[in-house]
C-alpha cells in the first residue's frame, strides 16, 4: 500500500468509526438515515427528527463530548411538498413577523424564511421555529427582509440556492478534510508575512502548525500600479495553494479581501470563513473593482465567476460561535468595531495549548451615536495577538469625533450659504454610512441646512445591506432602529444616484452634498464629481479618509492647485479653486492613545505581540511604548519573514 493511499485508508477509517459511534449514542427511534460532515458541521439526515428536536440535550451533550457542531436535517422522503409546508409556515407564523419571501433549498434540506421582523418567526426561545420544524420536516433559516432592498443581497441568496449541489458538494469535500484524524507528531505554530508586514495594504498572513494552513486575509494595494506591489507574495515557497485548509477574512475592505477570488481563479477550493455581513459586503467591492477596471481599460485579475466560487465556498459564523478550522484549530470571532461586521479572529490551536487573537484593523472608542460599537478586548485564554499600528506613531493623536461632527456640518453650512456643492470622497463601507448617521442626526436636529445628500450607486447599496444587518449595528442604533422606529439609512435627505439622475447633483444654482468614491480620488465617480466642481470657488472639497502617496487625493491635500485631467483622451490643466479640508475624526482605526488604552483593558495580556498593518516607523515606536509599560515580547517582521510562536 502507497503512503498516501494510507493517509486516505486511515482518514476514511477514522471518520467512519466517528459516525458509527454518533449512531450508537443516539435514541434508536431517531432512525438517523445517514451521518455526513458538511464543512465544520456534523450533519444527522434522520427518518423521525422530531426524536432529535424534542431532545436537544441529547444532541448538546454529544456535540459537547464529541467537540463538535451537530446538525439536524429531515431525510428527504420525509419532508413536507414545498406548497404544502409554504402555506403551514404562513399558518404558524403571526402576521406581525411579515414574511416577504420563503426559499427552499432541495440538497440542503433547508427553507429560507425572509421576515421584516425575524423575532417573530423564531418565537420565544425559539418555540416558533422548532414547530415549523416539526411540522414540515424542513430545516427553517431565518433572515431579515432589508428595509433597503439591495441587489447584492439577492444575488447572494439567489447563488447559494441556485447553486446549493455544487455548494454542498464543496461542502462535503470541506468536511473531509476537517475532520480528518492528526497523523504529524511535530509540534509547531509560526506565522509568514505575504503582505501588510510594515506596510499598509495587501493583508494576507499565513499560519501554519504540523497540520494545518490558514491564510489570514487575502487583501490587494488598489493603489499601486505595480503587480509585484499589489498582490500578496503567493509565490513565497511557504505558500502552495494545495495545502491550503481555510482562508480567513477579518473584514471586507479590499486590503483584506481583494485577493480571494484571485485565489479561486488559481484552484482554491477551500472555504472562506467570514460572516454574513462580511459576506455581502467583500462580494460588492470585489465586484465594484472589476467592474471598474475593466472600465477604465485596466486588466482584471478575476472574473464574476471567480467571486461566484467565493460565495459557494464561504461559511458564515456569527459573533460567539465556535467553529472548527481544521483538526487542530478552532475559530471565534469578536467585534472589531472597524466596519460592518469587522472582526477579531481569535483561534485556540492544538487543543488549547496556544490561543492567538488577530485584530487586523480596530477601533477601541467610539462617541454615542457611532455606528458600530468598540472592539472587544476580553478573551478566554491569550497567549499572543497580532495587531494593526497604522495610527501607531507618537504624533497620531485623532481629533474628537464630536469635533470633526461639528466641523463636517459647518462646513456644509457655510458652503451651502454661498450657493457651492460639497464633494466628500469616502470609502463606500464604513466611512461612508458613518457619515450618513452623522448628517441625519444633524438635519433631525435643524443643525444642518436642508440640501439633498446624493449617493453614488455603490455607497447606496452598502447602506442597503447595513440596513439588513442591524444586529452588527451599536447599541445605541439598534435602539433607534428596534424601539423607536428610526432607521438613519432611511433618512429623506439621502438620494441613490444612477445613470438617470448622475447629473442632478451639479444642476446650476442648487446646493447639494454629494458623497462619492473612492475616498483618495483613485478612480470611481468621485474623480468626474471632483473634475466638474474644481474650479467653482463656491464649492468645497472634504476629504475625511487618509490620502496615500502618490494618489490625486494626496496631491490636492498637500496644495496642489493645477492637476493635469484627461477627458476623451486630451489632456488639460485643471485649476483646483474650490476649497479643499480634511477631517480626521472619522477613521475607523485607533489612534496611539486608543491602543493603549485598549492594552489596558486587554485580559488577558498576551506574552507576545506582533505588530502589523503599519509603516515600520510607527510600529517602532508603539513597540517601545507597549514593552515599557505592559513587558511584552514585540514583533516587528517585514514581509517574507516567519515567526515562530511555539
Amino acid at each position: 500500500m502507497t503512503e498516501e493511499k494510507g493517509k486516505r485508508y486511515s482518514r476514511e477509517t477514522a471518520i467512519e468509526e466517528l459516525k458509527a459511534d454518533l449512531i450508537s449514542e443516539l435514541p434508536p427511534n431517531a432512525q438517523v438515515s445517514k451521518v455526513v460532515f458538511e464543512g465544520p458541521f456534523v450533519v444527522l439526515y434522520s427518518l423521525n427528527p422530531t426524536v432529535l428536536m424534542e431532545n436537544g440535550d441529547i444532541v448538546k451533550g454529544l456535540a459537547k463530548s464529541l467537540r463538535k457542531r451537530i446538525v439536524i436535517r429531515s431525510d428527504v422522503s420525509v419532508r413536507r411538498a414545498k406548497d404544502e409546508a409554504q402555506a403551514r409556515i404562513l399558518e404558524i407564523v403571526p402576521d406581525t413577523a411579515e414574511i416577504t419571501n420563503t426559499i427552499f433549498d432541495d440538497e440542503l434540506g433547508e427553507v429560507i424564511i425572509e421576515a421584516k421582523k425575524p423575532g417573530a418567526v423564531i418565537g420565544r426561545n425559539g418555540a416558533t421555529l422548532r414547530e415549523i420544524a416539526r411540522e414540515i420536516s424542513w430545516r427553517p433559516r431565518v433572515v431579515r427582509s432589508p428595509p433597503i432592498q439591495s441587489q447584492l443581497i439577492n444575488s447572494i441568496r439567489y447563488t447559494l440556492t441556485a447553486e446549493s449541489e455544487l455548494r454542498k458538494r464543496a461542502l462535503l469535500n470541506i468536511g473531509l478534510r476537517i475532520h480528518r484524524p492528526r497523523v504529524k507528531e511535530d509540534d509547531f505554530i509560526r506565522l509568514t508575512g505575504l503582505g501588510g508586514f510594515s506596510e499598509v495594504g495587501r493583508s494576507c498572513f499565513l499560519l501554519e502548525t504540523a497540520e494545518s494552513k490558514i491564510l489570514i486575509d487575502a487583501g490587494m494595494n488598489v493603489g499601486s500600479r505595480e503587480p509585484n506591489q499589489m498582490f500578496p507574495h503567493f509565490n513565497s515557497p511557504e505558500f502552495d495553494i494545495a495545502d491550503l485548509d481555510a482562508v480567513i477574512v477579518t473584514h471586507a475592505h479590499l486590503d483584506h479581501s481583494g485577493s480571494i477570488p484571485f485565489l479561486y481563479k488559481w484552484g482554491y477550493r477551500g472555504p472562506v470563513y467570514s460572516n454574513d455581513a462580511t459576506l455581502s459586503l467583500m462580494t460588492l467591492l470585489q465586484k465594484d473593482f472589476i467592474e471598474v477596471a475593466a472600465r477604465e481599460g485596466k486588466i482584471t485579475p478575476y472574473s464574476t465567476g471567480d467571486i461566484k466560487n467565493m460565495i459557494l465556498h464561504t461559511i458564515t459564523r456569527r459573533f460567539g460561535e465556535v467553529t472548527d478550522l481544521s483538526n487542530d484549530i478552532r475559530l471565534t470571532m469578536t467585534p472589531a468595531g472597524h466596519i460592518l461586521g469587522s472582526s477579531i479572529m481569535h483561534m485556540h490551536i492544538g487543543d488549547g495549548k496556544y490561543n492567538l487573537a488577530v485584530m487586523n484593523d480596530f477601533k477601541a472608542r467610539r462617541s454615542r451615536n457611532s455606528l458600530l460599537d468598540k472592539a472587544n478586548s476580553r478573551f478566554p485564554r491569550l497567549e499572543a495577538i497580532i495587531m494593526e499600528s497604522t495610527y501607531g506613531g507618537p504624533r497620531d493623536a485623532m481629533p474628537r469625533r464630536d469635533d470633526a461632527e461639528i466641523q463636517l456640518v459647518k462646513i456644509i453650512n457655510q458652503t451651502a450659504k454661498r450657493g457651492g456643492k460639497v464633494l466628500i470622497p469616502t470609502l463606500a463601507v464604513g466611512r461612508a454610512q458613518e457619515l450618513m448617521i452623522v448628517l441625519t442626526n444633524a438635519y433631525q436636529k435643524n443643525q444642518m441646512v436642508e440640501v439633498p445628500v446624493y449617493l453614488d450607486s455603490l455607497i447606496a447599496e452598502a447602506a442597503a445591506i447595513h440596513s439588513c444587518h442591524p444586529e452588527y449595528l451599536s447599541q445605541f442604533l439598534q435602539d433607534q432602529i428596534f424601539n423607536e422606529g428610526k432607521n438613519p439609512f432611511l433618512s429623506e435627505i439621502f438620494i441613490r444616484l444612477d445613470k438617470q439622475n448622475e447629473r442632478e447633483p451639479l444642476s446650476k444654482g442648487k446646493s447639494a452634498v454629494i458623497m462619492a468614491t473612492s475616498g483618495m480620488l483613485t478612480g470611481g465617480t468621485s474623480v468626474e464629481y471632483f473634475r466638474k466642481l474644481a474650479q467653482d470657488s463656491r464649492n468645497s472639497l472634504v476629504f475625511v479618509s487618509y490620502q496615500a502617496e502618490g494618489t490625486l487625493g494626496n496631491r490636492i491635500s498637500s496644495g496642489v492647485k493645477e492637476i493635469r485631467s484627461y477627458e476623451d483622451g486630451k489632456a488639460k490643466l485643471l485649476r483646483v479653486n474650490m476649497d479643499i479640508h480634511q477631517i480626521d475624526g472619522f477613521t475607523g482605526h485607533s489612534d496611539r492613545g486608543e491602543i493603549m488604552n485598549f492594552f489596558r483593558e486587554l485580559s488577558p495580556k498576551p506574552e507576545r505581540v506582533v505588530l502589523v498593518h503599519g509603516q515600520r516607523n510607527k510600529s517602532q515606536s508603539l513597540a517601545q511604548a507597549i514593552s515599557k509599560r505592559y513587558h511584552a515580547k514585540i514583533d516587528i517582521p517585514m514581509n517574507l519573514e516567519t515567526i515562530r510562536f511555539a
